[in-house]
């Protein structure tokens, strides 16, 4: 005899996941768990005279082909019902929590390698991760957005740019403003001044716009390049609306002693005495993907995803091979080639390259204007992490015609401690290797 019961685990990204229906069969006591889409994880639990009580893990995924039953038929005890733990898909009726407006930035070095923060264990937020600098726009300091059920809310603005920049400053202490307007070179002001008005910002003391204006600066808003927007699914209680960019510091070498400071890892000093952050270093994007692969960092799919398109394109130092014939000039071109190429991604269309992809509306939409709202398609049959659809917009934009990315799809495991294993691949390619596993799986059960 059988029993099944549901039993998801953690995930913060699990998400649309449909009725699950447990139906009797005639008047036997036999059970079946159809799956009308999206992924669930059930034990059985098997007793018999040789196994007194074991436990199965197991998974089934529904790729919207209708309903599929998962591992065929079950017996249920008299008097049994079906039960699940873990979060699940909003319930009917129930309004999901408002996304807080916010935004962030990719910040390259003068050698393009990309600036990560490495949060603390105890943060409200990316615990333990590496992330890039940025967090919630405050009205005091950046301005309004529209209000919630705009559309509108979830555009590019002065505000999410101001946003970005003030939160750059406040977490890191690099500061992207002009001195004297917005041709002027950056502000490159002592670290004690900079400290002191990191804490004056962050306690609300005197708005970030005041006090720039007072020493002689404007935010660099112009410096931004759009780079994504991300909307937190709607089954999570915290949800954002974040405004990703790119900024791009000066090719020429800097004299400010933060940017120093961040080449080598440094212990930062932070207005909130460390709560939040507690390390500021740039490295190569390959380099931040590699040690993630290691398990020396952890990134979530939002900073693997981008940091992974952007590794295209930011490939690092020149050669060795070509180093004794360099010259400081050289070395420049060899930067700003780079960055050509990037500036020209993130306006490109199409932005696919698989045939089907190139089909989809989404690659007419340049990456500098896509919507990206994670949903799960089901768990691999090999190794049980999320795969994560990204070409919807989140419920706010549907039928914006706004989405994010068809053709990747993003794989991972969570666990209690984060994320872990993330990976980017082909959609076509990894939903082809599901379905060869179902077939295999289907054709190795036992026909009742």
């Amino acid at each position: 005899m059988q029993s099944i019961t549901s039993s998801a685990p953690s995930l913060p990204y699990l998400v649309n996941i449909n009725k699950r229906h447990i139906r009797q069969l005639g008047n036997r006591r036999h059970w079946q768990l159809i799956l009308t889409g999206g992924p669930v994880h059930y034990y059985t639990i098997q007793t018999g005279p040789r196994r007194p009580h074991s436990r199965v893990i197991n998974s089934a995924v529904n790729y919207g082909e209708g309903p599929i039953l998962a591992h065929s038929t079950y017996m249920m005890p008299k008097g049994a019902r079906p039960s699940s733990s873990g979060p699940k898909a909003p319930m009917k009726g129930k309004t999901p929590s408002e996304p807080r407006p916010s935004s962030s930035i990719i910040l390259l070095s003068p050698t393009n390698q990309v600036l990560l923060l490495h949060r603390v264990k105890t943060s409200t937020s990316f615990a333990s991760a590496h992330v890039f600098p940025g967090g919630n726009l405050s009205e005091f300091h950046d301005g309004a957005v529209p209000p919630p059920g705009d559309a509108n809310r979830h555009v590019d603005s002065l505000a999410y740019r101001l946003g970005a920049i003030r939160e750059t400053f406040e977490e890191s202490g690099i500061l992207l403003a002009r001195e004297g307007g917005k041709d002027g070179p950056l502000l490159n002001l002592p670290t004690s001044e900079r400290d002191k008005a990191r804490k004056a910002i962050y306690e609300n003391s005197i708005s970030f716009g005041k006090w720039l204006e007072s020493v002689g600066g404007i935010a660099d808003t112009d410096g931004l390049l759009p780079f994504t927007r991300w909307l937190t699914p709607p089954n999570l209680p915290k949800r954002f609306t974040t405004q990703m960019y790119v900024y791009m510091l000066p090719l020429e070498t800097s004299s400010d002693p933060v940017l120093s400071a961040a080449q080598h890892a440094a212990l930062i000093p932070t207005p909130d005495n460390g709560a939040e952050i507690t390390t500021a270093h740039f490295d190569d994007a390959a380099t931040w993907l590699e040690k993630q692969g290691r398990g020396e960092v952890m990134l979530f799919p939002p900073q693997y995803f981008l940091l992974s398109l952007i590794s295209q394109f930011l490939t690092g130092a020149p050669p060795p091979s070509s180093s004794s014939s360099l010259t400081p000039s050289s070395t420049m071109e060899h930067y700003r080639v780079q960055r050509d190429r990037l500036r020209a991604f993130l306006d490109a269309v199409p932005t696919a390259t698989h045939p089907k992809a190139v089909d989809h509306p989404t690659s007419q939409i340049a990456w500098a204007d896509k919507v990206i709202s994670p949903v799960t398609l089901g768990l691999r049959h090999s190794d049980q992490r999320a795969i994560l659809a990204l070409d919807k917009p989140g419920a706010e934009l549907r039928d914006s015609g706004r989405g994010g990315d068809w053709e990747r799809v993003v794989l991972v495991r969570f666990t209690k401690a984060g994320a872990t294993n993330v990976e980017v691949r082909g959609r076509e390619e990894v939903l082809a290797e599901e379905r060869e596993a179902k077939a295999k799986q289907e054709a190795a059960s036992p026909k009742l």
